[in-house]
Protein backbone atom coordinates (compact mmCIF):
# COMPACT_ATOMS: atom_id res chain seq x y z
CA UNK A 1 0.00 0.00 0.00
CA UNK A 2 1.21 3.52 -0.68
CA UNK A 3 1.30 6.69 0.89
CA UNK A 4 -1.86 7.83 -1.57
CA UNK A 5 -3.61 4.98 -1.37
CA UNK A 6 -3.87 5.00 2.03
CA UNK A 7 -4.65 8.71 2.55
CA UNK A 8 -7.54 8.01 -0.38
CA UNK A 9 -8.66 5.26 1.87
CA UNK A 10 -8.58 7.26 5.24
CA UNK A 11 -10.77 10.10 3.16
CA UNK A 12 -12.93 7.87 2.08
CA UNK A 13 -13.14 6.17 5.84
CA UNK A 14 -13.09 2.47 3.86
CA UNK A 15 -11.28 0.73 7.49
CA UNK A 16 -11.72 -2.30 7.37
CA UNK A 17 -10.20 -2.55 3.78
CA UNK A 18 -7.52 -0.21 5.32
CA UNK A 19 -7.09 -2.79 7.60
CA UNK A 20 -7.12 -6.03 5.07
CA UNK A 21 -4.00 -3.72 2.98
CA UNK A 22 -2.27 -3.46 6.48
CA UNK A 23 -2.24 -7.39 7.10
CA UNK A 24 0.03 -8.02 3.57
CA UNK A 25 2.61 -5.38 4.49
CA UNK A 26 5.81 -6.17 5.56
CA UNK A 27 6.33 -4.93 9.35
CA UNK A 28 9.31 -2.35 8.23
CA UNK A 29 7.00 -1.01 5.60
CA UNK A 30 4.44 -0.35 8.54
CA UNK A 31 6.48 1.41 10.23
CA UNK A 32 7.32 3.94 7.53
CA UNK A 33 3.79 4.03 6.57
CA UNK A 34 3.63 5.45 9.93
CA UNK A 35 6.28 7.55 10.09
CA UNK A 36 4.68 9.29 6.85
CA UNK A 37 1.55 10.21 8.39
CA UNK A 38 0.73 13.25 9.86
CA UNK A 39 0.67 12.99 14.30
CA UNK A 40 -3.13 12.76 14.85
CA UNK A 41 -3.60 9.93 12.13
CA UNK A 42 -0.72 7.59 13.16
CA UNK A 43 -2.99 6.54 16.17
CA UNK A 44 -5.56 5.62 13.93
CA UNK A 45 -4.17 3.82 11.50
CA UNK A 46 -1.85 1.88 14.26
CA UNK A 47 -4.78 0.38 15.72
CA UNK A 48 -5.83 -1.25 12.58
CA UNK A 49 -2.68 -3.08 11.98
CA UNK A 50 -3.33 -6.83 12.49
CA UNK A 51 -2.22 -7.33 16.65
CA UNK A 52 0.07 -10.25 15.87
CA UNK A 53 2.10 -7.29 14.35
CA UNK A 54 1.63 -4.11 16.18
CA UNK A 55 4.62 -4.76 18.40
CA UNK A 56 6.85 -5.74 16.34
CA UNK A 57 5.70 -2.03 13.92
CA UNK A 58 6.25 -0.40 16.81
CA UNK A 59 9.85 -1.74 17.96
CA UNK A 60 11.15 0.18 14.14
CA UNK A 61 9.40 3.37 14.76
CA UNK A 62 11.54 6.53 15.28
CA UNK A 63 12.11 7.40 19.24
CA UNK A 64 9.85 10.47 18.68
CA UNK A 65 6.54 8.27 17.02
CA UNK A 66 6.92 5.72 20.06
CA UNK A 67 6.53 8.51 22.49
CA UNK A 68 3.75 9.92 20.63
CA UNK A 69 1.73 6.79 20.40
CA UNK A 70 2.24 6.20 24.13
CA UNK A 71 0.54 9.41 24.77
CA UNK A 72 -2.22 8.51 23.12
CA UNK A 73 -2.58 4.71 24.11
CA UNK A 74 -4.92 3.16 26.69
CA UNK A 75 -3.30 1.61 29.70
CA UNK A 76 -4.36 -1.52 27.99
CA UNK A 77 -2.81 -1.07 24.94
CA UNK A 78 0.16 0.07 26.50
CA UNK A 79 0.19 -3.11 28.25
CA UNK A 80 -0.26 -5.43 25.37
CA UNK A 81 2.65 -3.90 23.02
CA UNK A 82 5.14 -4.33 26.10
CA UNK A 83 4.38 -7.31 26.61
CA UNK A 84 4.43 -8.43 23.20
CA UNK A 85 8.03 -6.77 22.82
CA UNK A 86 11.22 -8.07 22.98
CA UNK A 87 12.24 -7.45 26.33
CA UNK A 88 15.37 -5.90 24.54
CA UNK A 89 13.31 -3.89 22.66
CA UNK A 90 10.91 -2.42 25.31
CA UNK A 91 14.32 -1.53 27.71
CA UNK A 92 15.36 0.60 24.26
CA UNK A 93 12.11 2.43 24.39
CA UNK A 94 11.96 2.50 27.97
CA UNK A 95 15.67 3.94 28.35
CA UNK A 96 14.37 7.51 25.89
CA UNK A 97 11.40 8.27 28.31
CA UNK A 98 11.21 9.98 31.36
CA UNK A 99 11.55 8.38 34.71
CA UNK A 100 7.61 8.96 35.87
CA UNK A 101 6.29 7.48 32.50
CA UNK A 102 8.90 4.75 32.62
CA UNK A 103 6.80 3.82 36.10
CA UNK A 104 3.25 4.16 35.02
CA UNK A 105 4.50 2.00 32.28
CA UNK A 106 5.70 -0.76 34.24
CA UNK A 107 2.35 -0.52 36.18
CA UNK A 108 0.60 -1.92 33.08
CA UNK A 109 2.44 -4.94 32.24
CA UNK A 110 2.88 -8.39 33.97
CA UNK A 111 4.89 -9.49 36.71
CA UNK A 112 7.77 -11.33 34.87
CA UNK A 113 7.65 -9.04 31.90
CA UNK A 114 8.18 -6.05 34.71
CA UNK A 115 11.29 -7.62 36.59
CA UNK A 116 13.24 -8.78 33.56
CA UNK A 117 12.75 -5.03 32.14
CA UNK A 118 13.86 -3.56 35.64
CA UNK A 119 16.60 -6.13 35.28
CA UNK A 120 17.56 -5.15 32.15
CA UNK A 121 17.10 -1.16 32.80
CA UNK A 122 20.16 -1.23 35.76
CA UNK A 123 22.81 -2.59 33.17
CA UNK A 124 25.10 0.01 32.24
CA UNK A 125 24.21 1.73 29.29
CA UNK A 126 27.17 0.54 27.43
CA UNK A 127 27.09 -3.02 28.49
CA UNK A 128 26.11 -6.19 26.62
CA UNK A 129 23.39 -6.30 29.34
CA UNK A 130 21.53 -3.48 28.23
CA UNK A 131 21.55 -4.54 24.80
CA UNK A 132 20.72 -8.72 25.71
CA UNK A 133 17.22 -10.09 25.73
CA UNK A 134 16.18 -12.58 28.21
CA UNK A 135 13.98 -14.73 25.66
CA UNK A 136 15.44 -17.41 24.53
CA UNK A 137 15.12 -21.54 24.68
CA UNK A 138 16.88 -23.31 27.32
CA UNK A 139 16.83 -27.19 27.27
CA UNK A 140 18.93 -29.97 28.99
CA UNK A 141 21.19 -32.60 28.25
CA UNK A 142 18.85 -35.33 29.27
CA UNK A 143 16.35 -34.32 26.56
CA UNK A 144 16.24 -36.19 23.51
CA UNK A 145 15.69 -33.95 19.91
CA UNK A 146 11.98 -34.88 19.81
CA UNK A 147 11.91 -33.58 23.46
CA UNK A 148 14.06 -30.09 22.28
CA UNK A 149 11.34 -29.93 19.36
CA UNK A 150 8.23 -30.46 21.30
CA UNK A 151 9.09 -27.37 23.80
CA UNK A 152 10.60 -25.45 20.87
CA UNK A 153 6.83 -25.67 19.63
CA UNK A 154 5.50 -24.42 22.85
CA UNK A 155 7.64 -21.86 23.65
CA UNK A 156 9.82 -20.77 20.54
CA UNK A 157 6.51 -17.97 19.76
CA UNK A 158 7.82 -15.88 22.67
CA UNK A 159 11.69 -16.17 21.91
CA UNK A 160 14.54 -14.13 20.38
CA UNK A 161 15.57 -16.63 18.03
CA UNK A 162 15.29 -20.72 18.22
CA UNK A 163 18.01 -21.06 15.62
CA UNK A 164 20.00 -21.67 19.31
CA UNK A 165 19.04 -23.18 21.98
CA UNK A 166 21.09 -23.51 25.35
CA UNK A 167 22.06 -26.66 27.32
CA UNK A 168 22.10 -25.09 30.73
CA UNK A 169 22.76 -27.13 33.98
CA UNK A 170 21.19 -25.33 37.28
CA UNK A 171 21.30 -22.08 35.02
CA UNK A 172 24.74 -22.80 33.91
CA UNK A 173 25.86 -22.72 30.17
CA UNK A 174 27.34 -25.99 29.48
CA UNK A 175 26.46 -26.19 25.70
CA UNK A 176 24.70 -24.93 22.65
CA UNK A 177 22.81 -27.18 19.96
CA UNK A 178 21.52 -25.31 16.82
CA UNK A 179 18.39 -25.38 15.03
CA UNK A 180 19.99 -27.17 11.89
CA UNK A 181 21.19 -29.66 14.08
CA UNK A 182 17.87 -30.35 15.70
CA UNK A 183 16.15 -30.57 12.89
CA UNK A 184 18.52 -33.17 10.43
CA UNK A 185 19.13 -35.86 13.33
CA UNK A 186 16.51 -38.81 14.90
CA UNK A 187 14.03 -37.83 17.64
CA UNK A 188 15.54 -40.08 19.81
CA UNK A 189 18.98 -38.65 19.48
CA UNK A 190 19.70 -37.66 22.86
CA UNK A 191 20.92 -33.30 23.23
CA UNK A 192 23.77 -34.52 25.08
CA UNK A 193 25.49 -36.02 22.07
CA UNK A 194 24.58 -33.12 19.58
CA UNK A 195 25.87 -30.27 21.53
CA UNK A 196 28.43 -27.97 21.15
CA UNK A 197 30.26 -27.90 24.12
CA UNK A 198 32.97 -24.88 22.62
CA UNK A 199 30.95 -21.57 22.25
CA UNK A 200 31.27 -17.92 22.60
CA UNK A 201 29.84 -15.73 24.93
CA UNK A 202 30.20 -12.61 27.05
CA UNK A 203 29.87 -11.05 30.33
CA UNK A 204 26.79 -8.42 31.16
CA UNK A 205 29.61 -6.02 32.11
CA UNK A 206 31.49 -6.05 28.46
CA UNK A 207 31.19 -2.96 26.48
CA UNK A 208 28.71 -3.84 24.17
CA UNK A 209 30.48 -2.28 20.95
CA UNK A 210 33.39 -5.16 21.83
CA UNK A 211 30.41 -7.76 21.51
CA UNK A 212 29.34 -6.31 18.46
CA UNK A 213 32.75 -7.15 16.82
CA UNK A 214 32.63 -10.21 18.24
CA UNK A 215 29.19 -11.17 15.83
CA UNK A 216 31.54 -9.35 13.15
CA UNK A 217 34.85 -11.93 13.48
CA UNK A 218 33.27 -15.63 14.39
CA UNK A 219 30.17 -14.41 12.01
CA UNK A 220 27.14 -15.84 15.13
CA UNK A 221 24.03 -15.01 14.59
CA UNK A 222 23.48 -15.06 18.48
CA UNK A 223 25.47 -14.84 21.52
CA UNK A 224 25.01 -16.25 25.26
CA UNK A 225 25.27 -13.53 27.78
CA UNK A 226 26.62 -14.68 31.29
CA UNK A 227 26.55 -12.83 34.72
CA UNK A 228 29.77 -12.46 37.06
CA UNK A 229 28.84 -15.71 38.60
CA UNK A 230 29.12 -17.66 34.98
CA UNK A 231 25.45 -18.05 34.94
CA UNK A 232 23.44 -17.84 31.73
CA UNK A 233 21.55 -14.21 32.03
CA UNK A 234 20.18 -13.34 28.34
CA UNK A 235 21.59 -13.81 25.08
CA UNK A 236 22.52 -10.89 22.31
CA UNK A 237 21.03 -11.29 18.36
CA UNK A 238 22.89 -10.27 15.42
CA UNK A 239 20.01 -7.43 14.79
CA UNK A 240 21.17 -5.81 18.53
CA UNK A 241 24.42 -5.99 17.60
CA UNK A 242 24.22 -4.85 14.09
CA UNK A 243 22.06 -1.38 15.68
CA UNK A 244 25.12 -0.94 18.28
CA UNK A 245 27.69 -1.03 15.17
CA UNK A 246 25.73 1.44 13.47
CA UNK A 247 25.51 3.95 16.19
CA UNK A 248 29.05 3.64 16.68
CA UNK A 249 29.79 4.40 12.96
CA UNK A 250 27.47 7.41 13.13
CA UNK A 251 29.24 8.37 16.17
CA UNK A 252 32.76 8.28 15.04
CA UNK A 253 31.70 9.59 11.59
CA UNK A 254 30.73 12.55 13.27
CA UNK A 255 33.94 12.75 15.38
CA UNK A 256 36.13 12.55 12.28
CA UNK A 257 34.04 15.81 11.27
CA UNK A 258 34.62 17.37 14.04
CA UNK A 259 31.06 17.40 15.84
CA UNK A 260 29.70 16.43 18.82
CA UNK A 261 28.20 13.08 18.94
CA UNK A 262 24.50 13.17 18.44
CA UNK A 263 21.93 10.30 18.20
CA UNK A 264 18.86 12.49 16.72
CA UNK A 265 18.15 12.13 12.71
CA UNK A 266 19.75 14.78 10.44
CA UNK A 267 16.34 16.75 9.78
CA UNK A 268 14.79 16.26 13.06
CA UNK A 269 17.72 17.85 14.58
CA UNK A 270 17.05 21.61 15.01
CA UNK A 271 19.34 24.17 13.57
CA UNK A 272 19.97 25.55 16.99
CA UNK A 273 21.07 22.06 18.01
CA UNK A 274 23.00 21.26 14.64
CA UNK A 275 25.07 23.98 15.54
CA UNK A 276 25.85 23.67 18.70
CA UNK A 277 27.43 19.99 17.98
CA UNK A 278 29.78 21.82 15.44
CA UNK A 279 30.44 25.63 17.24
CA UNK A 280 32.42 23.72 19.99
CA UNK A 281 35.34 21.87 17.62
CA UNK A 282 35.27 25.16 15.32
CA UNK A 283 36.36 27.22 18.02
CA UNK A 284 39.31 24.60 18.78
CA UNK A 285 40.11 24.12 15.78
CA UNK A 286 40.21 27.93 14.61
CA UNK A 287 42.09 28.94 17.87
CA UNK A 288 44.86 26.66 16.79
CA UNK A 289 44.69 27.48 13.45
CA UNK A 290 46.43 30.93 14.94
CA UNK A 291 49.70 29.28 15.84
CA UNK A 292 50.22 28.68 12.20
CA UNK A 293 49.63 32.34 11.72
CA UNK A 294 52.10 33.35 14.45
CA UNK A 295 54.93 30.89 12.77
CA UNK A 296 54.06 33.22 9.03
CA UNK A 297 54.49 36.11 10.98
CA UNK A 298 57.63 35.20 12.64
CA UNK A 299 59.36 35.03 9.06
CA UNK A 300 57.56 38.34 7.56
CA UNK A 301 61.23 39.34 6.37
CA UNK A 302 61.82 35.99 4.41
CA UNK A 303 58.60 36.57 2.53
CA UNK A 304 59.84 40.65 2.04
CA UNK A 305 63.17 39.26 0.38
CA UNK A 306 61.33 36.44 -1.71
CA UNK A 307 58.02 37.36 -1.85
CA UNK A 308 57.46 34.24 -3.98
CA UNK A 309 57.74 32.28 -0.95
CA UNK A 310 54.14 32.89 0.18
CA UNK A 311 52.40 31.46 -2.75
CA UNK A 312 53.55 27.57 -2.12
CA UNK A 313 52.32 27.60 1.42
CA UNK A 314 48.82 26.67 0.43
CA UNK A 315 49.91 23.80 -1.52
CA UNK A 316 52.42 22.67 1.12
CA UNK A 317 50.06 22.35 3.87
CA UNK A 318 46.94 21.22 1.73
CA UNK A 319 49.21 18.19 0.73
CA UNK A 320 50.72 17.75 4.05
CA UNK A 321 46.68 17.80 5.31
CA UNK A 322 45.94 15.23 2.84
CA UNK A 323 48.68 12.53 3.46
CA UNK A 324 48.08 12.70 7.25
CA UNK A 325 44.33 12.07 6.66
CA UNK A 326 44.59 9.48 4.62
CA UNK A 327 47.02 7.70 7.00
CA UNK A 328 44.65 8.78 10.17
CA UNK A 329 41.75 7.26 8.59
CA UNK A 330 43.32 3.72 7.78
CA UNK A 331 44.49 3.48 11.42
CA UNK A 332 41.23 4.87 12.53
CA UNK A 333 39.40 2.24 10.67
CA UNK A 334 41.87 -0.36 11.64
CA UNK A 335 41.72 0.20 15.46
CA UNK A 336 37.83 0.60 14.88
CA UNK A 337 37.59 -3.00 13.77
CA UNK A 338 40.56 -4.76 15.59
CA UNK A 339 42.58 -5.40 12.90
CA UNK A 340 45.29 -3.09 14.40
CA UNK A 341 46.15 -2.60 18.22
CA UNK A 342 49.33 -0.92 20.31
CA UNK A 343 51.49 -3.33 19.83
CA UNK A 344 51.46 -2.50 16.29
CA UNK A 345 52.91 0.79 17.07
CA UNK A 346 56.35 0.04 15.50
CA UNK A 347 54.88 -2.21 12.46
CA UNK A 348 52.55 0.89 11.93
CA UNK A 349 55.62 3.48 11.69
CA UNK A 350 57.66 1.87 9.74
CA UNK A 351 54.84 0.98 6.71
CA UNK A 352 54.06 4.65 7.34
CA UNK A 353 57.65 5.40 6.91
CA UNK A 354 58.65 3.44 3.57
CA UNK A 355 55.04 4.85 1.76
CA UNK A 356 55.80 8.77 2.68
CA UNK A 357 59.02 8.21 1.25
CA UNK A 358 57.72 6.68 -2.27
CA UNK A 359 55.10 9.37 -2.02
CA UNK A 360 57.12 11.99 -1.11
CA UNK A 361 59.85 11.17 -3.91
CA UNK A 362 57.24 11.20 -6.81
CA UNK A 363 55.01 14.46 -5.36
CA UNK A 364 58.65 16.02 -4.98
CA UNK A 365 60.00 15.66 -7.88
CA UNK A 366 57.26 16.64 -9.99
CA UNK A 367 56.57 19.44 -8.17
CA UNK A 368 59.84 20.27 -8.34
CA UNK A 369 59.91 20.11 -12.18
CA UNK A 370 57.04 22.39 -12.27
CA UNK A 371 58.33 24.79 -10.65
CA UNK A 372 61.28 25.13 -12.60
CA UNK A 373 59.80 25.02 -15.47
CA UNK A 374 57.05 28.11 -14.61
CA UNK A 375 59.58 30.35 -12.73
CA UNK A 376 63.28 28.96 -13.63
CA UNK A 377 64.44 29.33 -10.56
CA UNK A 378 65.80 26.17 -9.28
CA UNK A 379 66.53 27.19 -5.40
CA UNK A 380 62.74 27.93 -5.27
CA UNK A 381 62.01 24.03 -6.81
CA UNK A 382 64.49 22.81 -4.56
CA UNK A 383 63.69 24.68 -0.96
CA UNK A 384 59.61 23.55 -1.88
CA UNK A 385 60.37 20.03 -3.17
CA UNK A 386 62.82 19.31 0.76
CA UNK A 387 59.77 20.73 1.92
CA UNK A 388 57.18 18.84 0.50
CA UNK A 389 59.34 15.73 1.24
CA UNK A 390 59.74 16.22 4.82
CA UNK A 391 55.99 17.73 5.30
CA UNK A 392 54.88 14.13 3.68
CA UNK A 393 56.70 12.27 5.93
CA UNK A 394 56.26 14.21 9.38
CA UNK A 395 52.10 14.13 7.94
CA UNK A 396 52.11 10.41 7.52
CA UNK A 397 53.63 9.95 10.90
CA UNK A 398 51.55 11.85 13.18
CA UNK A 399 48.54 10.65 11.21
CA UNK A 400 49.12 7.38 12.48
CA UNK A 401 50.61 8.21 15.83
CA UNK A 402 47.79 10.44 16.96
CA UNK A 403 44.83 8.30 16.88
CA UNK A 404 46.89 5.28 18.41
CA UNK A 405 47.65 7.23 20.74
CA UNK A 406 44.02 8.27 21.75
CA UNK A 407 43.20 4.97 21.93
CA UNK A 408 46.25 4.18 24.62
CA UNK A 409 44.56 6.90 26.30
CA UNK A 410 40.84 5.49 26.34
CA UNK A 411 39.90 8.03 24.08
CA UNK A 412 37.76 7.41 20.43
CA UNK A 413 40.48 7.61 17.80
CA UNK A 414 38.00 9.02 15.54
CA UNK A 415 38.55 12.67 17.08
CA UNK A 416 41.88 12.29 15.75
CA UNK A 417 40.69 12.50 12.21
CA UNK A 418 40.83 15.08 9.56
CA UNK A 419 40.32 18.39 11.05
CA UNK A 420 42.72 17.83 14.28
CA UNK A 421 45.49 16.05 11.75
CA UNK A 422 45.04 19.26 9.09
CA UNK A 423 45.65 21.38 11.94
CA UNK A 424 48.85 19.89 13.68
CA UNK A 425 50.02 18.89 10.07
CA UNK A 426 49.66 23.27 9.04
CA UNK A 427 51.82 23.97 11.79
CA UNK A 428 54.19 21.03 11.35
CA UNK A 429 54.33 22.40 7.31
CA UNK A 430 55.43 25.67 8.00
CA UNK A 431 58.03 25.10 10.37
CA UNK A 432 59.51 23.36 8.18
CA UNK A 433 58.93 25.30 5.11
CA UNK A 434 60.73 28.20 6.42
CA UNK A 435 63.06 26.51 8.33
CA UNK A 436 64.61 24.96 5.23
CA UNK A 437 64.18 28.04 2.98
CA UNK A 438 65.66 30.19 5.90
CA UNK A 439 68.53 27.67 5.86
CA UNK A 440 69.31 27.29 1.91
CA UNK A 441 68.80 31.33 0.93
CA UNK A 442 70.64 32.30 4.50
CA UNK A 443 67.67 35.08 4.99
Amino acid sequence: MTMMNLMNLLGEKKYREIAVKLKEQNVVDLADLLMGLDAELQPLVFRMIDKSKAAEVFSYLDDEEQQALVQKFTPGEISSILEALSADDAVDFLEDMPANVVTRLLENVGADTRNNINRLLKYEEDSAGSIMTTEYVTLHQEMTVGQALDKILRVGINSETVYTCYVVERRRLIGIVTGKDLMTNHRDTRIADLMLKEFICVHTTDDKEDVAKRFSKYGLIAMPVLDKDELLVGIVTFDDAWDVMTEETTEDIQKMAAMESNDESYLRTSVFSHARHRIIWLMVLMFSASITGAIITRYEDAFAVIPLLVSFIPMLMDTGGNCGSQSSTLVIRGLAIDELHFSDTLAILWKEFRVAILVGVALSVMNGIRIFIMYRDLGIAIVVSISLMATIMVAKLVGCMLPIAAKKCKLDPAIMASPVITTVVDTCSIIIYFKIATMIFKI
